[in-house]
C-alpha cells in the first residue's frame, strides 16, 4: 500500500510542472514602438501628410501614440481603432475592408463597435507570432495611411515582412 501511495504521489509531482509552466511570449517594446511611430511620422511628413500613429502591444495596450500638428482629433481614435482591428483580427485592415465589401459573410464585421475597417492598420509579427499592431490615420486616405504603416515596419528588422 505504501508503494502504491508513493508511486501515485511521485506521478502527480512529475505531472504538475508541465501543467504549471508559463508560456514565453514576445511583445513589442517601448523602444520598438517609438521607432515605428517615428518612422511612420517621417514617411508621411516626407509626402506632405500629417498623421496620428498608434502602436499597441500584443494585449491591446497603447505603447506609443504620436500626433502631428494640425491633425483632426478624430484621427487619434481612428489610429487606435485601426491598430486594434489589425491586432484582434490578425489582418491588414485594408484587406478586411475589401473582404467586408466583397463577401456578404464578412459584411457584419462593419457592425462590430470597436473595429474600424479602413486601410492603415497592420498586425506586427515576429517569427510568425503577433507581437502588437500599428494604426495610422489622417494621411489623406486609406492607401496613404497604409503606406506610412508599411514604411514603419521596415524600420524594425526583427518584424516579419507583411504578406501583401
Amino acid at each position: 500500500m505504501k508503494a502504491l501511495l508513493f508511486g501515485t504521489t511521485l506521478l502527480c509531482l512529475l505531472a504538475s510542472p508541465a501543467q504549471a509552466q508559463l508560456r514565453k511570449v514576445n511583445d513589442i517594446s517601448l523602444a520598438a514602438a517609438s521607432k515605428l511611430a517615428d518612422t511612420a511620422m517621417a514617411a508621411c511628413q516626407a509626402q506632405g501628410r500629417h498623421i496620428v500613429v498608434t502602436v499597441l502591444d500584443r494585449g491591446g495596450n497603447i505603447v506609443a501614440v504620436q500626433r502631428a500638428d494640425g491633425v483632426g482629433p478624430h484621427n487619434t481614435d481612428a489610429s487606435r481603432r485601426k491598430a486594434y482591428t489589425a491586432l484582434s483580427t490578425k489582418n491588414d485592415t485594408q484587406a478586411l475592408a475589401v473582404a467586408a465589401r466583397d463577401n456578404p459573410d464578412m459584411a457584419n464585421l462593419t457592425t462590430v463597435p470597436e473595429l474600424l475597417l479602413l486601410g492603415g492598420g497592420l498586425p506586427l509579427r515576429a517569427k510568425g507570432d503577433i507581437v502588437g499592431a500599428i494604426g495610422v490615420a489622417g494621411g489623406g486616405g486609406a492607401q496613404q495611411d497604409r503606406a506610412c504603416a508599411l514604411a514603419a515596419l521596415a524600420a524594425i528588422p526583427e518584424l516579419d515582412s507583411p504578406t501583401l
